[in-house]
């Protein structure tokens, strides 16, 4: 039984989630205690209304361009700065390849891995399928695709996407984000007490598992860093 859990609200669409992912796997790889510690992932839509995909043809630079309002050569510039970050956590992220989308079935998918004990493999697969590989997640036949890879039931899978199977664990892990006031993710709870938001370094994650653990430890917010939000990625 674990003694210690992490509850990480994040998206597929949000490339900080995927580099806080791994600094969470960096700090528990030293952590001692690190086999009695659950890892829990929650559903958290950037843009809920998204379509299946969003301006097929038109380049990642320029849709976060318009984002911003600024320059497609300042939108290029912060998508090598990002993708520069990832490389250093063993990342690679093609910007160039990306096919932005709704991900609300992408996180149902997720929340049946996680009955299936593969919630974490899940959820790897998807975040290299959409920020390396340029895979459309909103497609049925490429979450099909994905969850097979990692040991889903093919069945099973095909008759969650054709019904609303897990919608309403969808919904519930977006409205406690609301009722905890997350507006950016990554955001990570230490044992429902320690909050840490962003993608921060592996040493800040250290830490908290360090304070997690000690009993005494009282509810806080133990840092903040890059995420992404609604309105984009910081």
């Amino acid at each position: 039984m674990s003694a210690l859990s992490i509850d990480i609200w994040s998206d597929i669409a949000c490339p900080w989630c995927y580099v806080g992912k791994r600094r969470l796997e960096g700090a528990l790889e030293s952590f001692a205690l690190a086999e009695q510690v659950e890892v829990s992932w929650h559903a958290f839509e950037l843009d809920p209304g998204a379509a299946p995909e969003k301006d097929p043809g038109v380049p990642y630079a320029a849709r976060l361009a318009k984002k911003y309002g600024s320059s497609v050569e300042h939108a290029e510039r912060m998508i090598a700065r990002l993708a520069s970050v990832a490389q250093s956590e063993g990342l690679e992220f093609r910007f160039d390849r990306i096919r932005p989308g709704n991900t609300f079935d992408a996180h149902r998918v997720v929340h049946l891995a996680k009955l299936r004990g593969k919630q974490d493999a899940m959820k790897e697969r998807l975040f290299r399928a959409y920020l390396s590989e340029g895979r459309l997640i909103s497609d049925p036949q490429v979450l099909l695709e994905l969850a097979a890879e990692v040991g889903l039931d093919a069945d099973e899978v095909s008759g969650l996407l054709a019904t609303d199977l897990h919608r309403d664990a969808v919904r519930a892990d977006e409205a406690e984000a609301r009722e905890l006031g997350i507006d950016g993710v990554p955001f990570f709870v230490f044992d429902g007490r320690l909050a840490v938001s962003g993608a921060q370094p592996a040493e800040v994650f250290s830490r908290a598992l360090e304070q997690a653990f000690q009993q005494s430890a009282p509810s806080a917010a133990l840092a903040e860093g890059a995420v992404c939000g609604p309105d984009g990625c910081a």
